[in-house]
């Protein structure tokens, strides 16, 4: 069945519209959501005063996520008193966390769905439609959405993802992703390596795999995620783990860039470097969350690792991969971090040389296990003044990182005009960083040899080579 696009609105059609918040899950997740509603009759509209449904799939990691979130369903007022008939949802982690509230308080939500839920959308819509409202937040142990073929919403035609696993087994005590999206499983290989060669087939350039924890993925026939110690021998014969569905589908499309997001720490492993390695249309780029550089810290994140334990699997890498480029994620403030704590995380960053990293504040998350068992007491000044220490440290090291690529030749996939300048192309390169150069006479989707000339703390520019 070939990549499904988005379809052409008709007069005849009920027209839908979706907006993605956090993640790239969740944008992932929306396509999917785009494929079930397709298959019920509902074309896809970029037009919110269009659409005859509103879907919000929504994210719940940080409450300023849930506050602009409901700052959005207040403006979608105004649309709902232009056009009584319309229907808006709350999808995603924030609906299945907050559930009825969605429906008793806010009003203008006629539909909530969590993430293993979209199956039902069509029939939650005709209950709308029939005078009710309508909710569905079970979570499965088996759900993948692998035999769907996304609708690529918003997309550049250049680079898409493609989930290969859902849910979470890790119990982070900050998250609250097992709780929303449930327990991990994994996809058949096979539906992923199609998708793959699918997306190759309607031209797309790159492709991004997708999980929570994709260091995990395991695949052995079906059922929910055991450990591979805990498998029988005719499992263990049959099993596929991430570093063999890197190798296979680095080989089923070998005209390809393959990235993948998100690694754990504690689960990422020499095998999986070693493939990474091996092909060279695998990207040599991982993000490794570090979130803490004190091991206390990490302990009473939950993380399972310590900062020894992070500092040599970045060894690990620099070792097989030495011209891997390496992003991180940072929290400041966590519950009961000290002032000592907080400059070891500093120093681990320092000594990671990170080329990036997302940084935060700590946001207690009703329900999750540091809410439960701790006490958010990091003064909102501290949290402050520290991410904004971290800020300045990556600041710095980004642009130190980036200024060593001057002079050299980097290639970059050609995603989109530059925003700067419509005279210019933006990619990416193998390490991740965008890169800016004059159009010439390339065109989006082409890889272009690139001498680096100048850069910034976050993008490289210079001049194509050939």
């Amino acid at each position: 069945m070939p990549i499904a696009e988005t379809p052409e609105v008709m007069t005849t059609q009920r027209k839908l519209y979706i907006e993605s918040y956090g993640c790239a899950m969740n944008f992932s997740d929306s396509e999917i959501i785009a494929s079930i509603m397709g298959e019920h009759g509902f074309a896809t509209t970029q037009d919110e005063f269009d659409a005859d449904v509103i879907f919000l799939n929504t994210c719940a990691i940080r409450d300023n996520a849930e506050q602009r979130i409901r700052e959005r369903l207040k403006h979608l007022r105004s649309n709902k008193k232009q056009n009584r008939d319309l229907i808006i949802g709350v999808l995603g982690c924030m609906a299945e966390r907050l559930k009825d509230k969605l429906l008793e308080e806010e009003k203008l939500v006629d539909v909530v769905a969590g993430p293993d839920s979209y199956r039902e959308l069509p029939k939650l819509v005709a209950e709308v439609d029939d005078g009710g409202r309508a909710i569905n937040v079970l979570l499965s142990r088996e759900e993948t959405y692998g035999d769907l073929n996304p609708v690529r919403l918003n997309t550049n035609g250049v680079s898409a993802f493609i989930s290969i696993m859902r849910g979470c087994d890790n119990m982070c005590s900050f998250c609250v992703v097992p709780f929303t999206r449930g327990r991990e499983r994994s996809r058949d290989p096979q539906s992923i390596v199609h998708e793959a060669k699918e997306l190759e087939a309607a031209g797309y350039k790159e492709i991004t795999l997708l999980g929570q924890n994709v260091d995990s993925y395991l695949w052995f026939g079906g059922g929910p995620k055991k450990e591979f110690k805990t498998l029988t021998e005719e499992e263990k014969a049959m099993s596929v783990d991430f570093a063999n569905l890197l190798e296979m589908t680095a080989l089923a499309v070998p005209g390809m860039r393959i990235r993948y997001s998100t690694s754990h720490p504690r689960d990422i492993t020499e095998k999986v470097v070693l493939t990474m390695a091996k092909y060279d249309n695998i990207c040599n780029y991982i993000h490794l969350p570090a979130q803490s550089g004190s091991s206390r810290v990490l302990e009473a994140m939950n993380r399972n690792y310590s900062r020894e334990w992070y500092m040599d699997k970045i060894t690990m890498i620099r070792n097989i991969l030495p011209d891997c480029g390496v992003t991180s994620d940072i929290i400041s403030g966590f519950c009961t971090e000290t002032e000592e704590e907080h400059l070891e995380t500093l120093s681990l960053m320092e000594w990671s040389q990170f080329d990036y990293s997302y940084m935060y504040k700590y946001s207690e998350r009703p329900g999750t296990p540091a809410a439960k068992k701790f006490t958010d007491d990091v003064s909102e000044e501290t949290k402050s003044r520290r991410l904004q220490e971290i800020i300045v440290l990556q600041n710095a090291i980004s642009k130190a990182k980036h200024h060593a690529y001057i002079g050299k030749v980097v290639e970059v996939l050609i995603e989109s005009e530059s925003k700067r300048s419509s005279e210019e192309w933006k990619g990416r390169n193998d390490q991740n960083i965008v890169t800016v150069f004059p159009k010439g006479n390339y065109q989006k989707g082409d890889f272009v040899k690139v001498l680096v000339e100048s850069a910034t703390t976050t993008t490289l520019q210079g001049k194509a080579v050939g």
